[in-house]
């Protein structure tokens, strides 16, 4: 007798899956224990040889009520044009960690999120956040969008 095989779909397993191989390899590496600018450096570095494709600390805009904002986001990473990657370098995560993910995720329109955590011990935690299909972004994201700001750095080949 046959066994039905269950089909999983998860969101971007693929890209997860190089994401998170080389945040395990940057923590594999360091450790826990140095500043979140560190763990960004490092990370820099390993989505490069990877060959990630990736913006590091893209400005995105909002906007209340059509009216652009002063006040700009930068969420660390965004990978593949549709992963937002935001580091932290904690103890543990707590609930505002999670909300300013879901707010990049609601401000961008992209579809998830990946919180990584270097701070933890003994291995860094990654938490996948899925945005909501239905809400509108607060301002359009587009990564040919002069208008969201510069893009610090570039890794994409």
């Amino acid at each position: 007798m046959h066994q039905a095989k269950k089909s999983s779909h998860i969101l971007y397993e693929e890209e997860c899956y190089a994401i998170q191989g080389a945040v395990f390899e940057v923590y594999r590496q360091m450790g826990c224990g140095f500043l979140e600018a560190v763990y960004q450096d490092c990370l820099d570095i390993e989505f490069r040889f990877r060959k990630v494709p990736f913006e590091s600390q893209k400005g995105i805009r909002l906007s209340y009520k059509g009216e652009c904002l002063k006040q700009i986001y930068r969420p660390d990473f965004i990978c593949y044009g549709k992963i937002i990657v935001e580091l932290k370098a904690l103890k543990e995560l707590g609930p505002e960690h999670v909300s300013q993910m879901l707010n990049y995720l609601k401000a961008t329109g992209l579809p998830l999120g990946l919180l990584v955590n270097f701070g933890a011990y003994p291995k860094a935690q990654v938490r996948r956040l899925a945005g909501s299909v239905t809400a509108p972004p607060l301002s359009p994201y587009s990564r040919n969008n002069p208008s969201n700001g510069p893009t610090t750095r570039s890794g994409s080949s």
